[in-house]
């Protein structure tokens, strides 16, 4: 295993554990926290697939501005609990199986599909490269 693909295990690791956090956590403050973790780990696979473009736009747009926003508006909500509505168990029970019957449709549609033949170019495609971005910007004017 060459350092290129450490990495991108890696940060797919911490992508999909911060993501899971993100979604499990009970404290919105702390899911917007760990939705900024996973933007920076997305931004590591954009480098890693020499899109340095993307993942600086990623950095700036997303986990900063917006982020900084949801954060706000989430300080600004008030979140007691007691004046929380219960959930009821069987919407609770609904979510589950809607979203069961999602991943079984997602898993259908992609069984056959040739993407395990596919692979990405690592460190050989030059196209999100800032330095030809502007060379490509430049040509237009």
């Amino acid at each position: 295993m060459n350092i290129i693909q450490i990495l991108f295990w890696f940060l797919s690791v911490i992508a999909l554990f911060s993501a899971l956090m993100m979604i499990t956590s009970k404290n919105p403050v702390h899911s917007v926290l760990w939705l900024i973790l996973t933007f920076f780990a997305i931004s590591g696979h954009y480098i890693l697939l020499n899109a340095q473009f993307l993942a600086i736009v990623n950095i700036i747009v997303y986990a900063g501005a917006i982020m900084v926003l949801f954060l706000f508006v989430i300080m600004l909500m008030n979140l007691n609990s007691e004046t929380e509505p219960q959930k009821n168990r069987w919407l609770k029970m609904a979510g589950a199986v809607s979203g069961g019957c999602l991943l079984l449709v997602l898993v259908a549609a992609l069984k056959d599909s040739e993407l395990l033949k596919q692979q990405a170019q690592v460190n050989e495609g030059y196209i999100g490269l800032i330095k030809n971005l502007g060379k490509n910007y430049s040509a237009l004017m």
